[in-house]
């Protein structure tokens, strides 16, 4: 029994481990609609949703069954067979979550607690009766089958329902409200806002009430037994102080539709999805004691497990001190969230995902669906449906720079359909994922709004195709690892779990080097963000600070890769491959700028716009350069051809060193706003361009000889004519930086 207790301390440990990488996941479920429309300071929106998940955590006992009993049959199995299920399902669970966390990849703890219960309990079950020597037919007993199949047959009607739902609800709030909502709040705002607050406080009923160790039975029973009457006065009441507020008062209704949702929403993560995180641990920690209390504690059933077991509520809220904790500490949570409000966000910019034939064809099809279904729609009313969707992203450049990712109409409408969604799914006993629900209705709601527009349509759909894959693989990876893990802890008990849970560890220290390295590359980008622009000069300023910065690591690059290949570094090389595609993300967000300092530019200065503009292709053909420049010779080198010869790696060196000392010389000057004399650079210009001359009768001597075979000229001409590229792009913007803060 020694191990048994030393079991359950270790599943103690790992629900504070599972705590931790469940909230990091799902914190997106509640922090997604505040958060992507900025309704409050962060601080405030973390304060609200820490608030609900405290209250929440109390409303958790009735679920804690769900573990114990709702997917297999407990009376069938021992003591140490049920920890083995346990330990294999709070291992792989941490494993799972964290791998999605460490990648910003939102999903669902309850189908991955679920599945994981599955597959350990099929595995001990089926060793059981092999053991036993019965047929496996009889595995049915062990497992609650129609448990499952309603769970799966909820989960993709779910997904389907709330992304139709999201994107129906959000079209006909903006056609009522317009982009331009804030007149019109005045005339249908209270209704709608009542209307909102109304399933948001059902949603805290239905989910809430019941199953709470501070509500007691005959209270929760009333509230459900007068859902309706309590419903109708909300409704009533909320839509008449709403109407006061705004009459009377200059605060915004759709904040406080907004907050209140996430409250609601974070309670009832709290309340549902605890079970996912210390639900298992609890159930061991009961079947030890259980287990104890017998004559036989290696070979007593189980059955006791069947009957309701009250939760300690000291223990929920020692749950929910760690779950505020992590919320408000984790680095992961931000990924995950961040996530999500990208795929959804209204304006254009860089995009996390990139285009794959499935997202192209499916924006194809739909395209050209749109365009059939235009030609039955009579123009003019067509034109007055467009006029009502029409974003004011003029308007927002000029007025607010750095917008919120969307309005406060959509995030209403996210929360109040998922809120409503989701209550209705549990009034009718069907099990959903908090997480695929808020998600799809999120990405529903941002198609009606036209977030998707041809430029990122792709994209977006390549995400969400991403997302709900990820999603199949947190089901059968949950059930596979468990199951596996299970199997190998039924055979070794003790040899095993120590196995497992060392190589538990390093996967996880692995995924937080990757994490750390994920977390390196955004801060790299938001280096090059613009983050509001005040006037004119401050933002070119700001993109010539960019530049600079930009050229002084495109030189570092470019000597670290010919140094590479004259040593033959394969290693070097293959890691500069990597960092190339960082080095066209830079390009690209500091492209993304000008854009922006162009609009803002239009209305004021034509002609500083026209040499400003400039920039954009010299940016992106040096960001080509370069990466041709690392493909080329990652490429010779990874093939094993001949080395270059030593005269052509020394020319290279000299134009290396040359051109090395001339980004840096203008990176300096860029970020420092030097004013220069381009006769300087002019002579640099001109040594440039007699080397490139010189050594090109070299290459052609060498060829002539014979001395440098087809792969060895085309390596050098190609190295050479991209350094030479480099360096016109680089005297030539040093040009447009005289000429834009001279005029």
């Amino acid at each position: 029994m020694d191990f048994f207790y030393f079991a359950v301390v270790v599943l103690i440990i790992l629900a504070v481990a599972d705590l931790v990488v469940g909230v990091s996941n799902d914190a997106v479920n509640f922090l997604n609609s505040s958060i992507g429309s900025r309704v409050a300071p962060r601080f405030v929106i973390m304060t609200i949703a820490s608030l609900g998940i405290i209250v929440g955590v109390t409303f958790s006992s009735g679920m804690m069954e769900v573990a114990r009993k709702g997917i297999f049959h407990p009376n069938f199995f021992t003591m140490p067979e049920l920890m083995v299920i346990f330990l294999a399902v709070m291992i792989t669970d941490i494993l799972l979550l964290d791998h999605f966390n460490t990648y910003g990849m939102p999903t669902s703890t309850t189908v991955s607690i679920i599945f994981e219960l599955l597959g350990a309990a099929v595995a001990v079950s089926f060793l059981k009766l092999t053991q036993a020597g019965q047929d496996i037919s009889g595995l049915g007993q062990y497992i609650n089958t129609g448990k499952v199949l309603a769970i799966i047959s909820g989960i993709l009607l779910s997904v389907a329902v709330a992304f139709i739902c999201g994107s129906v609800i959000q079209l006909f709030s903006r056609l009522l409200f317009t982009f331009k909502y804030q007149k019109r709040m005045k005339y249908f705002g209270s209704v709608w806002g009542g209307l909102a607050l109304t399933m948001i406080l059902y949603f805290v009923l239905i989910k809430g009430a019941k199953g709470s160790s501070i509500i007691n039975p005959e209270t929760a029973a009333w509230i459900q037994t007068h859902t309706a009457t309590i419903m109708l006065s909300c409704l009533i009441a909320t839509t008449a102080i709403l109407q006061i507020i705004i009459s009377f008062t200059r605060i915004d209704i759709l904040k406080i539709i907004v907050l209140s949702g996430t409250f609601a929403l974070a309670m009832a993560f709290a309340a549902n999805d605890l079970v996912n995180f210390i639900g298992v641990p609890l159930a061991g920690f009961y079947s030890y004691r259980i287990a104890s209390e017998s004559a036989d504690p290696l070979n007593a059933s189980m059955e006791a497990l069947l009957a309701p077991i009250n939760t300690n509520t000291l223990i929920l809220l020692a749950a929910g001190i760690v779950m505020v904790a992590t919320l408000w500490i984790s680095r992961k949570s931000r990924t995950v969230t961040e996530t999500e409000v990208s795929l959804s966000r209204q304006d254009e910019g860089f995009e996390r995902f990139e285009s794959t034939g499935i997202s192209r064809i499916t924006v194809r099809f739909f395209s050209g669906l749109i365009d059939i279904v235009k030609l039955t729609i009579p123009p003019s009313f067509r034109k007055k449906i467009s006029a009502r969707l029409e974003t004011i992203e003029a308007d927002t450049v000029e007025k607010n720079p750095v917008a919120p990712p969307f309005d406060l109409i959509r995030a209403s409408v996210n929360l109040m359909v998922a809120s409503a969604l989701i209550s209705l799914g549990t009034a009718y006993k069907l099990p959903l994922s908090t997480t695929y629900v808020t998600f799809m209705v999120a990405m529903g709601s941002s198609l009606s709004d036209r977030a998707w527009g041809l430029d990122s349509a792709v994209f977006r759909v390549t995400g969400v195709y991403t997302v709900i894959a990820g999603w199949f693989f947190t089901a059968f990876a949950a059930f596979t690892v468990s199951m596996v893990f299970a199997a190998i802890m039924f055979y070794s008990l003790i040899p095993g779990f120590i196995i497992i849970l060392l190589l538990s560890l390093f996967i996880i220290w692995k995924n937080h080097q990757k994490h750390s390295e994920r977390v390196k590359e955004k801060e790299g980008v938001d280096v090059f963000n613009l983050k509001k622009i005040t006037d004119s000069n401050y933002a070119i300023g700001c993109t010539f600070d960019h530049n600079g910065i930009f050229l002084g690591q495109i030189g570092a690059s470019v000597t670290e890769c010919i140094d590479s290949l004259s040593r033959q570094d394969l290693a070097k090389l293959r890691s500069l491959t990597r960092d190339k595609k960082k080095f066209q993300l830079w390009a690209n967000v500091i492209t993304a700028n000008v854009f922006k300092t162009l609009r803002f530019l239009n209305k004021e200065e034509t002609l500083k716009s026209l040499n400003y503009a400039q920039i954009i292709t010299m940016l992106q053909d040096i960001a080509e350069a370069h990466r041709d420049i690392v493909m080329r010779s990652y490429t010779h080198v990874r093939n094993h051809h001949k080395p270059l010869l030593d005269e052509q790696i020394a020319e290279l060196n000299q134009l290396k060193d040359i051109l090395s000392n001339l980004l840096e010389s203008v990176s300096e000057m860029l970020i420092k706003k030097h004013h220069t004399d381009e006769n300087a650079y002019s002579d640099i210009q001109r040594k440039l361009k007699a080397l490139f001359k010189e050594f090109d009768k070299n290459q052609i001597k060498r060829i002539q000889n014979n001395e440098s075979k087809t792969r060895l000229s085309m390596l050098f001409y190609g190295i050479m004519g991209n350094m030479q590229k480099i360096s016109d792009h680089t005297l030539n913007l040093i040009r447009i930086y005289n000429i834009t803060f001279t005029r």
